[in-house]
């Protein structure tokens, strides 16, 4: 390993990295005009800075000849793989599985309860000073279907159990046996949805999930079932829920829309039963430590030789 290694934030506020490397910090900077800290050509280890506009986040990219591994902060990796046919063959795409389990799998149960309880409308009554009660729905006995079960989707279910749900489904791409029990394919969620109160979006954005949540899919929902999608916006047909909203018979938590950034006179903000986090699942302060453990542990392996954690694909 010859090559230079660029991280999103300073190398001295990391412990531990392994001396043997030379780093760079690059994050773009707070308007995306940050100049870039040494050749691009001499990067081998880029590491994508969180939270940037594309062209912060991959924009080196097809100067970097040297590249050897694309490290991502964040789960998912769609906004970087159409990057990648800009960059040689053999670079080693990894992805922060793991990272944003906590924080994300914290901000779904915030987002479930505030809806089921109708924690919006008594910030709105707050603000009029106005004192109406009455009962809600409860997650308690609750059955709840986690769409797209993998570590994310797993940390929903742990936080899930001590509210007393009724049950937890779980769905994945394909059929396997969990630690907690069977996890069923995407074919079967026409049978699974009619039964769920509640429907966790949590799948990667990927050709096969892109509408995942069409017209079809929310009207095999049952009347009164809330939709959270923590996933990405396109999971979800902007369209087909916005009019089981309006007609009232599904409510949705969102903490990811299409478009997004959703501008602001668009529809959904206003639709009724719909509560909206600007994708807020994974920054939060769960994530640096997490970030900074992982970036410790994948560059470590990548001095050593060693296989690294959380491959996605090698290019060519």
């Amino acid at each position: 390993m010859t090559g230079d290694v660029w991280l999103p934030m300073p190398p001295d506020e990391i412990e531990g990295l392994p001396d043997a490397l030379s780093y760079h910090f690059y994050d773009g900077g707070e308007d995306g005009e940050q100049a870039y800290p040494a050749d691009p050509a001499d990067c081998a280890f880029f590491t994508v800075p969180y939270l940037k506009r594309s062209s912060v986040k991959v924009g080196a990219l097809p100067l970097m000849h040297r590249l050897e591994v694309v490290q991502t902060l964040t789960a998912g990796v769609d906004d970087v793989l159409p990057a990648l046919p800009s960059v040689r063959s053999g670079v080693h795409l990894c992805n922060a599985r793991g990272v944003h389990d906590a924080s994300t799998a914290e901000l779904t149960l915030a987002l479930i309860l505030a809806s089921l309880r109708g924690v919006p409308d008594f910030v709105r009554d707050q603000d009029r000073g106005r004192w109406r009660s009455g009962f809600r729905p409860a997650l308690a006995d609750r059955s709840v279907l986690i769409v797209g079960y993998g570590s994310i989707g797993a940390a929903i279910e742990e936080r899930l159990l001590p509210f007393e749900v009724a049950d937890v489904t779980r769905v994945a791409r394909s059929a396997r046996i969990a630690a907690r029990g069977p996890v069923h394919a995407l074919d079967a969620l026409p049978a699974l949805l009619p039964d769920s109160d509640v429907v966790v979006l949590a799948t990667p954005l990927t050709d096969e999930t892109r509408h995942l949540a069409d017209a079809a899919f929310l009207a095999r929902m049952k009347d009164g079932a809330l939709l959270v999608n923590i996933a990405r916006g396109a999971v979800v047909d902007t369209g087909a829920l916005l009019a089981e909203l309006t007609r009232g018979r599904l409510t949705a938590a969102l903490d990811v829309t299409d478009p997004e950034p959703l501008p602001g006179d668009h529809p959904l903000w206003h639709a009724p039963g719909v509560l909206i986090s600007p994708h807020a699942g994974g920054p939060s302060s769960a994530y640096l430590p997490r970030a900074k453990r992982l970036l410790v542990a994948q560059l470590t392996r990548y001095a050593a030789g060693e296989p690294l954690l959380n491959p996605v694909l090698v290019t060519g």
